[in-house]
């Protein structure tokens, strides 16, 4: 139970940390960018629209497993 929970909770942190690096990607151009993520380009006035559609899903996919983790226990008699 206890592992279950803590899986919860790291999944929703890396949803909101996906869908906030979404919105970064989609918001500042390829020099703007932090150097250690990838699309960072010096001198590059670039968005990199996709890679903020794919954080943006996978934090979305992320945040969905978590919701559906926070529910009721199923046993295999009610199935």
């Amino acid at each position: 139970m206890e592992l279950r929970r803590i899986l919860v909770w790291l999944a929703a942190v890396a949803g909101l940390a996906l869908i906030a690096l979404g919105i970064v990607y989609w918001a500042l151009p390829a020099k703007s960018l932090p150097s250690w993520l990838p699309g960072y380009h010096a001198h590059s006035p670039h968005h990199h629209i996709k890679h903020g559609i794919a954080a943006f899903l996978v934090g979305l996919a992320a945040l969905a497993f978590a919701w559906f983790q926070t529910g009721p226990k199923r046993s295999a008699s009610s199935v």
